[in-house]
């Protein structure tokens, strides 16, 4: 399975003013804005974290998502992560020979904030031929910066914050967040039950 990310985000996507206020960073000088890119460093570096720690895309970007068997759930398969917005292809890659486009009345997104699915319209989901595969591209994240949910605009601050601090030194090697990242992440995690993907 492999995930991989179809947008690429620029600078302005990211709250770089806002992270400034949080840190208190001095305004009015001839240097305001030197420590964009630092800031703009520390809040993607965050933000990857959080995302990979709760399963959740914060600032909505596309994706593409290619695995090489099913792990359905009464026909349907769960995505990895969510909220997915749309699923905007799905494609067949077989070993040899082109590839297989499959027609978008053929499939459908049942959104869901914990595991969203793609399910088969009338039939199937389509076959994976051996050692082949299936890539489903989709949209997924709750928005632009502002439609994130507050507390995890306040847990990207957090260890952001905590990365533009301690960016000059390793502070620990246990791979632990702070506390109150991970109090304010924890509603947000996905709950595994059984095998479930």
């Amino acid at each position: 399975m492999n995930l991989t990310e179809t947008t690429t985000l620029i600078a302005a996507d990211f709250p770089i003013p806002a992270f400034g206020d949080h840190l208190r960073l001095g305004t009015g000088f001839t240097d305001d804005g030197g420590q964009d890119a630092l800031l703009e460093s520390c809040l993607r570096a965050a933000m990857g974290a959080i995302e990979a720690r709760t399963g959740k895309i914060l600032i909505a970007r596309g994706f593409d998502w290619r695995t090489y068997v099913w792990r359905r759930d009464n026909g349907a398969q769960a995505l990895p992560v969510s909220p997915v917005n749309a699923i905007t292809q799905m494609v067949v890659f077989p070993v040899k020979g082109p590839p297989t486009y499959i027609n978008s009345t053929l499939f459908a997104l049942v959104p869901d904030m914990q595991r969203p699915k793609v399910v088969p319209i009338g039939g199937d989901l389509p076959e994976i031929p051996e050692y082949g595969a299936v890539q489903i591209s989709f949209n997924a994240g709750y928005g632009a910066w502002a439609a994130v949910p507050a507390a995890l605009q306040q847990a990207m601050f957090l260890l952001a914050a905590s990365y533009y601090e301690h960016r000059d030194t390793m502070v620990s090697n246990t791979g632990q967040m702070p506390f109150g990242v991970m109090a304010l992440i924890a509603p947000f995690r996905r709950v595994r039950l059984g095998g479930a993907p």
